[in-house]
């Protein structure tokens, strides 16, 4: 697995060029006929955990982008706690996940596009670590756009 670090990139923005890096990864989520989300796991400015949905490859509700990346950036740093990390997110995490994101102490949580039918926010705030950040709304544009289109089509074909 290739990883990228923002030092080497000439970019502005970095939770924008870390949300487009989330956004390849939507993309092979759609790919792949799955629910077009992304996301990655940040550490001091190099991506270390990358994932995308993979709940209709793995059969597996659970197999969401973010507790893909979690497991990834795990494995990268050799422990289950993500502090001082990034998980850049391309939709509002569920309760699930944000539930995910509580017990691994990331340090900060920025999503592109809100989900107000199943994001966690829809229930409280409170759910996510106590030292967590939360940043909402970077390239949301591009974020639900993804994610609209997919269920656009879905419904043609129905």
């Amino acid at each position: 697995m290739k990883y990228y670090s923002f030092t080497d990139q000439p970019f502005n923005n970095p939770d924008e060029f870390f949300m487009l890096e989330a956004l390849k990864e939507a993309q092979l989520a759609l790919e792949a006929d799955e629910i077009p989300v992304g996301a990655i796991i940040v550490s001091k400015g190099k991506i270390i955990g990358k994932g995308h949905n993979l709940t209709q490859r793995l059969n597996d509700v659970t197999a969401h982008a973010e507790m893909q990346a979690f497991t990834a950036a795990a494995n990268y740093i050799g422990a289950k706690y993500l502090a001082d990390c990034t998980l850049y997110v391309t939709l509002e995490p569920c309760v699930m996940c944000a539930g995910a994101a509580f017990w691994t102490q990331i340090s900060r949580i920025v999503f592109g596009a809100p989900d107000p039918q199943r994001g966690f926010l829809k229930h409280s705030k409170s759910i996510l670590h106590p030292k967590t950040e939360l940043i909402g709304n970077i390239l949301e544009v591009e974020c639900s756009k993804i994610v609209k289109q997919f269920f656009l089509e879905k419904r043609k074909k129905s």
